[in-house]
Order: C-alpha cells, then structure tokens, then sequence
C-alpha cells in the first residue's frame, strides 16, 4: 500500500504543478524555453534530471547487471562531454536562439537545418519510446502482483505514455525545470540511503564475489575484466557525441537567465553527473549480484527498490526513478516540438498567428509526437535492450549533428556543402554499419566518416 500511496502522491503533485504553471505560458519561448528566466542552480537541477534520465537509470544500471564493476567505465563519456559543454555553454546562451537546428540554419543554410532537424527527429523519438518502455516497466512492477493478469506490460506502457504526454502538454519546460530539481535531490538521497542496505544484504564485497562465482560471472568484480578497451570506446563515444550537441543542453543553455549563469551551471553540472552517475553504476552492480533471474536487465534498479530495500525507501526510489522518467521524455517530446514550429512550420509560412495559437499548435505536435513515439517502440524488438535502443538514438545524433554544431562555434573555414555531407554521411553510416554489424561497433566509422565529410567537402568546395 505505501508503495501506491507515495507515487500516488508524487504523480499528484506534479499534475498540480503542471497546472499551476500552464496558466504562465503566454508564448512560445515560454513554453520552450522558460522565458530565459532560469537561475543557474535551476539549471544545473533540470539538466542533471534529463542526462540522468532512462539512458542512466535503466540503461547503464542493465549494462551493469551483464558486466558487473566495469559499468562504472559507461558513463565517462558524458562527464567527459559536459567538461567540453563548460567552453560551449556561454556562446550557445549569446546565440539567442531556440533550437540547435536554428543555430546551424543560420550558419549553414536552410538544407542543413532541415537536414538537422530529420536526423534529431530520428534520434528523439526513438529516446521518447523507451522513456514509455521504461515507465511501463515501474508501474507494471508495482501493480502486477496485486492486479496479476489485468495488467499486462503493454497496459502499462501506454498509461505511462498518456501521463507523460499529457504532462508535457500542461506546461512545457516551465513545469518540468523546477520539479527537476526536487527529482535530483530526492534521487542523490535515495541511492544514498540505497547504497548500504544493499551492501550490506549482499554481504559486503565477499559475499559479491561469491554471488557473482555462483552465477558463472567472477569477473564482474573486476573494472576490466569484462570490457576490452575498444568496448568502452564503442560504449561511450556516443553519449560523449550526443551531450556535445544534445539539444536539450542547448535549450537550457537558450532558458538561462544569462550567459553567466550557464557558464556556471554547466561547470557544477559535471560534479552532479559525476556523483549521480557513480551511485547508479554502485547501487545496479550491488543489486545485480543477488538476482539470479529477471526478465528485463534494465529492471534491476526498479526491482531491487521493490525487493531488496525497506518500503518506504523503495517507494521513494520508484517515485523518483518516474520523475526522472518523466522530466527525460518531457524534454524529448519539447525540443522536437520547438524545432518544429519555430524552424519548419513558422519559418515557411505565411500566415500570422498569435502567441495563444502557436502554443496551441505547440501542445497538439506533443501529442502528436508522443503518439509516435509510442509507435516507434513497438517497432523495436521485444528482445531490444534500452542500453541498445539508447546507443542507437546516439550514435545517430551525435554523428549526424555533432560534428557540424561544433564547426558552426569554432570552424570558420566549415562550408554549407561540408555541413550538408557530414550530415547526410552521418545517419547513413549509422544505418548502414549499425545494420551490418552491431550498434556498439557502428559509432567509431560513422564518425570518421561524417568528420571527414565535413572537413574534406569544406576544404575542396573552398
């Protein structure tokens, strides 16, 4: 019962804040962006909560349920990205702009923008799609014992999905930026709290090891026993990609109250990513060597929070693990609605409208989007990791647009040709190298590729 009275409560308060903020959004740059109102401790709270969203929590936390101790290598490619994010942040926030798309647009022309905009698309609604995985997961854990049958896995997953949706309908990035910040708290002191019931249930380090033994697995305690080192480049060039150009970074940057203060957000950020990151990988690892048998890898968080800790710390986790679902897909589901309006529908129109009428249409494309998005994951296989579907949406990303919003700040001699073959290269590499060998092995040549496309295209089109 308390695990349905917490959520419950946790799920109520944010549909109240969602409502007390709609009434706020008289535009569209404050449904996107928050009206450049946010102070950089803000910032810093809502841009942990999206990072460390189910790419983290169920993504890393299942790789580490397969290769134990070595899941603490996954998540240096973020913490390296946002260290490069600290000399970016500043001229993305004096850009003025809304989007990424908007940004190489003007740099590079209306074919790369739109080019863009495909490949972010492409990218997001597949990172949508498993927020919905993900939140069906928790409420399917929850309610499945006690409802059996009358709740399948795909019931839950589609009330997850129409919470989200409707969430993000509400109020935009103004809601979400401000409870993201009770979500981080709230998630830093349960992995605290988690990390020694747990240690301890397992038996400390010796009882790990023998748990790990007992399951065929011993080198799971070890940091490089499972990995070799082209596996944790393959592993973490992509979420180091993606952060550098993710354009949820870019719309904080675009929502700070000043080029200052997303400077300084972006530097505390990286202790923040550093510590959540650690005490995910820490609480996965120690869990995993106590379950001998679950049906999703991913879970493991989500099932030790049910099983392993006392229930009122359990709830708190789970309603925390649905925040940060939440506030993931929230971002996700709003940055492709922005580029959409702002970049295609109001750049190639004619007709005029209205303030109230474009945040309308902004609130229509979430749902739009968010009905995709739920299509996009029952196209992936049943047997599709979220580790594999994250890498995925990644690696496109992060080769496709990475490499051409970082020449549009610090490549003068970057032509339009060079950034439309990079792109172009970017996201049928990926495909292709993703098709024909694996996921984690595609990042490295669809990156060489689309690197060398912009800067050979640019050097002979000069």
């Amino acid at each position: 019962m308390i695990y349905y009275v917490i959520i419950g409560i946790y799920l109520i308060g944010l549909l109240l804040i969602g409502f007390s903020k709609s009434d706020s959004i008289k535009n569209q740059e404050d449904f996107a962006v928050a009206g450049r109102s946010l102070s950089p401790w803000i910032l810093v709270g809502t841009m942990a909560a999206t990072w460390m969203g189910t790419g983290s929590v169920l993504g890393n936390a299942g790789k580490t349920f397969e290769i134990g101790a070595a899941g603490f290598l996954l998540p240096i490619g973020g913490m390296l990205g946002v260290l490069a994010l600290t000399k970016i942040a500043g001229k993305a926030r004096a850009s003025e702009k809304l989007t990424v798309p908007e940004i190489i647009g003007s740099r590079f022309g209306d074919v790369a923008m739109i080019l863009s905009v495909i490949a972010l698309l492409t990218a997001y609604l597949v990172i949508v799609s498993y927020q919905f995985n993900a939140g069906g997961a928790v409420i399917y854990t929850i309610f499945h014992d006690n409802l059996g049958s009358n709740l399948s896995l795909d019931q839950a997953t589609i009330i997850a999905a129409l919470f989200i949706v409707a969430y993000t309908v509400l109020a935009g990035l103004l809601s979400v930026a401000y409870t993201d910040v009770a979500n981080g708290i709230l998630m830093i002191t349960c992995f605290i709290i988690a990390l020694p019931i747990l240690f301890f249930q397992a038996g400390g380090f010796d009882g790990m090891t023998m748990n790990f033994e007992s399951k065929g697995m011993p080198n799971n305690m070890s940091l490089f026993g499972v990995l070799s080192f082209r596996d944790v480049i393959n592993f973490t060039l992509p979420s180091f990609l993606l952060i550098l150009g993710d354009a949820n970074m870019y719309q904080r940057f675009f929502a700070s109250e000043s080029v200052k203060s997303a400077k300084k957000a972006t530097f505390y950020l990286f202790f923040a990513i550093v510590i959540l990151e650690s005490l995910i990988i820490a609480n996965a690892w120690i869990s995993s060597s106590m379950i001998n048998d679950i049906a999703k890898e991913s879970h493991v968080l989500i099932y030790a929070a049910y099983n392993f800790l006392p229930p009122i710390v359990g709830a708190v986790m789970l309603a925390t693990i649905i925040g940060i679902i939440i506030s993931t897909a929230d971002s996700f589901l709003l940055v492709p609605t922005t580029i959409l309006i702002n970049d295609i529908y109001l750049k190639y129109s004619n007709k005029q409208y209205s303030d109230k009428m474009i945040v309308t249409l902004s609130r229509l494309l979430v749902l739009l989007l968010g009905f995709f998005s739920y299509w996009v994951s029952r196209m992936f296989a049943a047997d599709t990791t979220i580790f594999e579907k994250a890498l995925y949406a990644f690696t496109i990303y992060g080769t496709a647009i990475t490499p051409t919003l970082l020449a549009a700040f610090f490549w003068d001699k970057a032509t339009k040709y060079g950034a439309i073959c990079s792109i172009i290269s970017g996201i049928v590499a990926t495909v292709y190298f993703g098709n024909q060998w694996s996921l984690d092995e595609a990042v490295i040549p669809a990156l060489a590729i689309s690197s060398s496309a912009l800067v050979l295209v640019s050097l002979i089109k000069k």
